[in-house]
């Protein structure tokens, strides 16, 4: 087993329990009463606009319009990173992809994973007297250290990595248990070990449930009972059985009897692969998606529902996926031991107190290697950089000087002000330094692939090409858009 540092826990907040917090030990007899379960559901690909209750049209999804209307609907919260592995790591651990040497994703052949030194959410809340499990996408590593019950899960079901790569098995904790999946049978699967993990769960412990759904990644699929729902395809009708999904979750947890003791966190991973043409998803208004530093790659649908104890609300503070760590250590009665540096900030006085993150800041990387963008309350400053020529995995983008955008003026990054506004350049560019110093050295990039991954990736990316084109769709990549100047 992975080796976890021995913490420290404290009484829950006024503000969580109502009476006066007191130090309790960790183990068992540290849950029970106070202490929220925490189920967060985190969906793959799925883009700013893909829901109703952030601007989808073309279908409706009620289950979690419910949560975003007696929630908090939050307008700017942001993913650590525009691909998946780096941002779930960021997700587990509040920390920045880059501070882990994670800057791609994890492939079947990978020999590496998310790093041992790490401490993950379970990590933290096991020893609390949490129950822990993980149904869904992984893509953390795949071999036996790097796997869901070596970082401090109970339990887990799913799929080790993306469900467009080689080799698809369903794992039941380390061991292997069906070899062939249909995948119109995930979003399903995933949601029936959900249920179950939550039936199970005795009334005087708490428990954390981490449901990562494969879907809506391509290749896209959902069950039979989805098909044709929609009425805009295959995307629209798994995005469909996800809003499914979420409601049989709180149908669960409402007859369990403790959904009012439960603080569920709805959001993705990243923006949506536009490339996929009608398999992809929406990110309008924002610019841009999936693989890029723009509004549109970063920024996600994020809500968070607490019946009883969380005020409806939308809310336009800058936030990120970051922010959920200290925030569940918090509200768990765990905090967050000083070994550890989180880049994310406690988000509990904001949930239940209406109160205010204590950062209007986020930082946008490049690659999840460099720091190349900084957003400071409405303003956003990105440096330059050369044209991306794009192919079937990343959109083709413009060359581009400094970037200087008011995303409150201009959600959709069209109009640079970096002429035009020169002490707010001034300004953000001195933050931006600033931050960067601070953040410190980035150390070198885990090593994701085997001997041969050029090959077997070129390969793979072939294959995807040649699927996709079956179902009608072309890469984008010659597309480029520039940027008005303002004067």
């Amino acid at each position: 087993m992975k080796c976890v540092k021995k913490l420290i826990f404290i009484g829950l907040p006024c503000a969580v329990t109502g009476c006066s917090s007191q130090a309790t030990s960790g183990g068992e007899e540290a849950a029970g009463e106070g202490r929220p379960n925490v189920v967060i559901i985190y969906n793959d690909d799925m883009g700013y606009a893909d829901i109703s209750s952030y601007g989808q049209q073309k279908w409706q999804t009620p289950n979690i319009d419910k949560l975003a209307n007696e929630g908090i609907r939050f307008t700017d919260l942001y993913s650590a990173s525009p691909v998946s592995s780096p941002s779930r790591a960021a997700l587990l651990t509040g920390r920045y992809p880059a501070r882990m040497g994670i800057q791609q994703v994890f492939f079947p052949e990978s020999y590496s994973g998310i790093p041992q030194q790490e401490t993950l959410l379970p990590e933290l809340l096991k020893p609390a007297g949490y129950a822990t499990a993980v149904v869904g996408k992984w893509h953390l590593g795949h071999r036996d250290r790097y796997l869901p019950l070596r970082n401090g899960f109970d339990e887990y079901f799913g799929i080790p990595y993306s469900n467009d790569m080689p080799g698809q098995v369903f794992l039941r904790g380390n061991e292997v248990e069906e070899y062939r999946i249909d995948q119109t049978q995930i979003t399903k699967r995933y949601t029936e070990e959900a249920v179950k993990f939550i039936a199970k769960q005795s009334a005087d412990r708490p428990f954390f449930l981490y449901l990562a759904h494969n879907m809506v990644h391509v290749p896209v699929f959902c069950s039979k009972a989805f098909e044709g729902k929609s009425g805009h395809g295959v995307y629209g009708d798994a995005v469909l059985e996800i809003d499914w999904s979420v409601g049989e979750v709180v149908k669960a947890l409402e007859e369990k009897g403790v959904l009012e003791n439960t603080l569920i966190i709805f959001s993705s991973d990243n923006g949506p692969w536009l490339q996929e043409g009608p398999h992809g998803g929406e990110a309008i208004p924002l610019r841009e998606g999936k693989g890029t530093s723009y509004e549109g790659g970063v920024r996600v649908p994020a809500i968070a529902y607490w019946k009883g104890r969380i005020a409806p609300a939308v809310r336009n503070d800058v936030a990120s996926t970051l922010d959920w760590f200290p925030t569940i250590a918090h509200l768990s009665g765990v905090g967050v031991p000083d070994s550890i540096r989180p880049d994310g900030y406690d988000l509990t006085d904001l949930l239940l107190n209406n109160g205010r993150r204590p950062s209007d800041q986020y930082a946008y990387f490049r690659n999840n290697s460099e720091v190349t963008g900084l957003r400071v309350g409405d303003w956003k400053i990105t440096l330059p950089e050369k044209q991306i020529n794009g192919n079937f995995w990343r959109a083709a983008t413009a060359e581009h000087d400094t970037l200087l955008f008011n995303l409150k003026d201009d959600i959709g990054e069209k109009v640079n002000l970096y002429r035009k506004e020169t002490q707010k350049a001034q300004e953000l560019v001195a933050a931006l330094d600033r931050y960067k110093a601070e953040f410190g050295e980035i150390p070198p990039a885990l090593v994701a692939f085997g001997n041969h991954h050029l090959r077997e990736l070129s390969e793979m990316r072939a294959g995807a090409i040649a699927e996709a084109e079956k179902r009608g769709v072309k890469s984008k990549a010659t597309r480029i858009d520039g940027f008005i100047e303002a004067k």
